[in-house]
């Protein structure tokens, strides 16, 4: 891959993973009720869920999820269904900071996980969006490894400072009304992740 054709992937690449989606919504709000402990276990979960997404639509799922209208629905409903139930946990949530259960790091790693890597529109993005950036003359799997590593590298940072200054802006939600405001703002903002997802088209 010439390095013009990489740079110009990574730019493209950092719009993307730069604007606020479920993920980076799921982040903050674990990040905020948990603190310092739930940075890595999150930013770990959304690398490896990245890894995941864009690996396998480049392996030819996301191909397959456009040609297969029933495999679509499946992944698309399964990832709207559970942004909604992060979405209702996070409406309901406690505002008193110590009735806050502890996020534990599983936990906190198997919800971004699962929150990134079932993302059928990502799928279907990476699909449409990196052979823009390959190279027919060249080897297919080199290209691949660095596009992947190179996406990983930029999603894992992009979470690692949403989660870092959520964790600094912390002290500033600790007042009850500020809490319970963000708890709702965020939980209708998953709820909506979790609709708009199940309304979308295949291919879009």
């Amino acid at each position: 891959m010439a390095l013009e054709t990489w740079l110009a992937f990574i730019a493209a690449s950092a719009v993307m993973v730069a604007i606020p989606g479920p993920t980076i919504l799921l982040v903050i709000g674990q990040a905020l009720g948990a603190g310092r402990g739930a940075v890595r276990p999150l930013v770990a979960g959304v690398a490896l869920g990245d890894l995941t997404t864009m690996t396998l639509s480049l392996a030819g799922l996301g191909a397959l999820l456009a040609a297969s209208a029933t495999l679509f629905t499946v992944l698309k409903f399964a990832g709207a269904a559970y942004l909604a139930w992060l979405g209702v946990k996070l409406w309901r949530a406690p505002v008193a900071a110590e009735a806050l259960p502890p996020v534990t790091a599983p936990r906190a790693f198997r919800d971004a996980y699962v929150v990134t890597a079932l993302n059928p529109k990502s799928i279907a993005f990476f699909v449409a969006f990196v052979p823009l950036f390959l190279d027919a003359g060249r080897p297919f799997l080199p290209q691949a490894a660095l596009m992947i590593a190179s996406f990983v590298v930029l999603g894992t940072l992009n979470a690692a400072i949403y989660a870092v200054l959520a964790v600094r802006l912390s002290g500033a939600v600790r007042r009850p009304a500020v809490r319970r405001a963000f708890n709702r703002c965020g939980g209708a903002m998953l709820l909506g992740a979790g609709v708009a997802t199940a309304t979308m088209r295949g291919g879009q």
